[in-house]
């Protein structure tokens, strides 16, 4: 009997990635559930390719162009609407979620994965900026098994004892080392990237990666985030996370310990491996990746952040250090900021201006539910259109 996969957010880079996994393994996985927003034709690709039992588009307004378009010899079940996901997280014959939903908008699928029980594939950070005590709350009641899928944190939690379980103290732990390429603007001057188009900002020098997290890449948000990311995962507060910039992107993670040892795990900028780690875990899965050639490698460099020059990194430490509601205001106001950028109505150093003004202005809210948290998210995100309105 193979293990169901519920893919959502399947056609993103993530989701191509887990989709060449499973495709790799036939006889270990099978398409349960997919999922996409509004790409219909690369869903009904999908659909072709892997016969899911059960499809899931969440922009309901274009249900009735995935009806004209899926296949004839579909024989599984439509639904429309976010709730659906939900709802298919929970289904007994789902066994692993890939939770790739970008942004906020994958928090509560992601939520009811957990709650359900399931081993939860977490490529969503999102979901743990903003509801990280949450969440790590439930998999403790439940029983879920989260297994990191970002880079960063996949290869932290595989220099660790295969024993360990995401979201326990890690024993001996000195520091966590997360690593950043530093996006395509490392080496610009504070004068240019104030003139950074959108097109400058995704061009990202070693990951192939969607819009958003390109952009968050180049501002060093990304960063930010995956260090909120890693508070919960591995249960450390940010002053035991260190951030330095390494060019080549081969070392994708450190873990130091008190003794003096540093893990690090190297490979490829290939998705596809750490994907096949999670899916797989504790058991290796052998995938067609370029191999790392130690003879071939010429030299890692390593650096310190410029935080002059990537002020976003800063602001995630902070929002993490107060915790609360803070990391759900810093998520929501940067999307806003982002989306706003790649539509050219503000400029690159204004994402980070943005996102520390919502800060400063929002109220601080109690958190101790789900609902408190998209509440506050609603907010935010409101009050960072507020701000765009009034510099357009």
């Amino acid at each position: 009997m193979t293990v169901g996969v519920a893919l959502f957010g399947a056609t993103g880079s993530i989701g191509e990635s887990t989709l060449a996994v499973i495709e790799a393994y036939p006889e270990r996985f099978h398409l349960e559930v997919v999922s996409a927003h509004r790409s219909i034709e690369t869903l009904v690709r999908i659909i072709e390719r892997f016969q899911p039992k059960h499809v899931i588009l969440t922009d309901q307004s274009e249900a009735n162009a995935l009806i004209e378009q899926v296949p004839k010899d579909f024989n599984g079940s439509l639904a429309f609407g976010e709730h659906s996901l939900a709802e298919a997280a929970s289904a007994s014959e789902v066994d692993v979620v890939m939770a790739a939903i970008v942004g906020g908008a994958g928090l509560v699928s992601t939520y009811a994965a957990v709650r359900a029980g399931k081993r939860v594939c977490v490529a969503n950070k999102e979901a743990l900026v903003m509801g990280g005590e949450l969440m790590m709350a439930e998999a403790r009641a439940n029983g879920a098994m989260l297994l990191p899928i970002d880079s960063e944190h996949n290869a932290m939690f595989q220099c660790l004892p295969e024993s360990y379980t995401v979201g326990q103290s890690i024993p001996g732990l000195k520091q966590l080392v997360l690593t950043c390429s530093g996006g395509p603007f490392r080496e610009w001057s504070i004068d240019a990237i104030m003139d950074a188009t959108p097109d400058q900002a995704v061009a990202h020098p070693n990951w192939s990666m969607g819009r958003k997290i390109s952009v968050d890449s180049a501002t060093l948000m990304n960063k930010g985030l995956e260090l909120i990311e890693a508070t919960h995962l591995f249960h450390v507060p940010e002053t035991s996370i260190d951030v330095v910039i390494h060019p080549e992107s081969t070392v994708h993670s450190l873990v130091e310990f008190v003794d003096g040892s540093m893990l690090a795990q190297m490979g490829s900028p290939d998705m596809r491996i750490p994907i096949a780690h999670a899916l797989g875990f504790p058991e290796r899965l052998g995938i067609n990746v370029e191999r790392l050639s130690l003879t071939k490698l010429s030299k890692l460099h390593f650096e310190p952040v410029n935080h002059a020059m990537f002020p976003a990194l800063g602001l995630a430490r902070q929002a993490s250090a107060e915790g609360g509601d803070r990391p759900i205001v810093l998520n929501a106001a940067n999307e806003i900021a982002v989306d706003a950028f790649l539509k050219q109505q503000i400029g690159f150093t204004e994402i980070t201006e943005l996102v520390s003004d919502c800060l400063n202005q929002s109220a601080r809210q109690p958190i101790s539910s789900i609902d408190d948290v998209l509440a506050v998210d609603r907010m935010s995100r409101q009050t960072a259109e507020i701000w765009i309105t009034e510099r357009i």
